[in-house]
């Protein structure tokens, strides 16, 4: 089996890139591969989720990263390894990834033009055997048998075994782990995420660092709107975030089941820029998603916010 004996080869002062201030330096590769992540310049770091992603990459702890969706759970976790450098793969835990799918299967391969029938490795065998951090999304909606296969890897220097192979797959050094989910692993009472689960609380027990990934401040928020979309006037990016406050304020007081995400409000400004109409961007973004009779509430915030009635 190959050996891959690539290691970290600098060091990342976590104050200087990260604007967080950490005990300890964090490795780092000063050459950026494939799979590292895009850096995204524009990028908001939030300290607490950040601290909690440097400890994983820098004491390879795991790491389960938790929030409402677009908040930015899986791009906090790429973003760091864009900024070291680091090899980063991302796995949707949808129903449809099987243990196969993990650990690998026998498969008809062709070998000097003939069929052979050898071990393909699963994207977890694959993961672990390299110098890779791996992201598992929507963790809390994954299978049953599927998560009891990633329990024994959660553990920091968690061996894995291939039963059919008759082989123990050691981690890579540098191999990480995050997850990421809508719930804390205690099932979702809001309905809002569909397909999610309680999860095994011994597996949970297995994650080193737990943390909550919110939505930004209304200033963090639109600082970024600023930086993304500069051709957007200050003032209408001011009103954008003041009316998805609002919205998420009448959310939380259980006045509308639908939540304006941070994903959300970027698009109603990418669509702004394209369409030159606010409005009709807040419709396609936001509006038509929203429940016929919680309608006239969104139009009355948004009323309150652009003095303009959507209808």
């Amino acid at each position: 089996m190959t050996t891959y004996t690539l290691q970290p080869d600098t060091k990342c002062a976590s104050e200087d890139v990260f604007q967080v201030s950490m005990p300890w330096e964090i490795p780092a590769f000063s050459q950026p591969e494939e799979h590292v992540p895009e850096k995204d310049q524009h990028f908001h770091f939030v300290e607490s989720a950040t601290r909690a992603i440097l400890m994983g990459f820098a004491q390879n702890r795991r790491v389960y990263l938790y929030g409402p969706h677009g908040s930015g759970k899986s791009s906090h976790i790429e973003q760091v390894a864009a900024r070291l450098n680091w090899p980063c793969i991302r796995i949707n835990l949808d129903g449809h990834i099987t243990r196969a799918d993990l650990i690998g299967r026998d498969m008809v391969v062709i070998r000097d033009g003939k069929q052979v029938t050898e071990f393909v490795p699963g994207m977890l065998v694959w993961a672990m055997q390299r110098p890779i951090a791996l992201i598992l999304d929507e963790y809390d909606a994954g299978r049953p048998d599927v998560m009891f296969v990633i329990q024994r890897v959660l553990e920091t220097q968690g061996k894995l075994t291939l039963l059919d192979q008759n082989q123990v797959i050691t981690p890579h050094p540098c191999f990480r782990l995050f997850a990421t989910a809508n719930t804390a692993g205690q099932g979702d009472a809001t309905g809002l995420y569909v397909g999610t689960q309680a999860l095994n609380q011994a597996q949970l027990d297995r994650w080193h660092v737990t943390t909550e990934l919110g939505y930004m401040t209304a200033e963090a928020e639109t600082q970024l709107l600023q930086r993304k979309l500069s051709d957007l006037p200050i003032e209408q990016v001011q009103r954008m975030v003041t009316c998805a406050g609002l919205l998420r304020q009448a959310f939380a007081q259980g006045d509308l089941t639908t939540l304006i995400s941070l994903r959300t409000l970027i698009a109603w400004g990418e669509n702004t820029l394209l369409l030159n109409d606010p409005h009709e961007a807040m419709r396609l973004s936001f509006f038509n998603r929203c429940d016929e009779v919680e309608r006239s509430l969104v139009s009355e915030i948004y009323q309150r916010c652009f003095d303009i009635e959507l209808s």
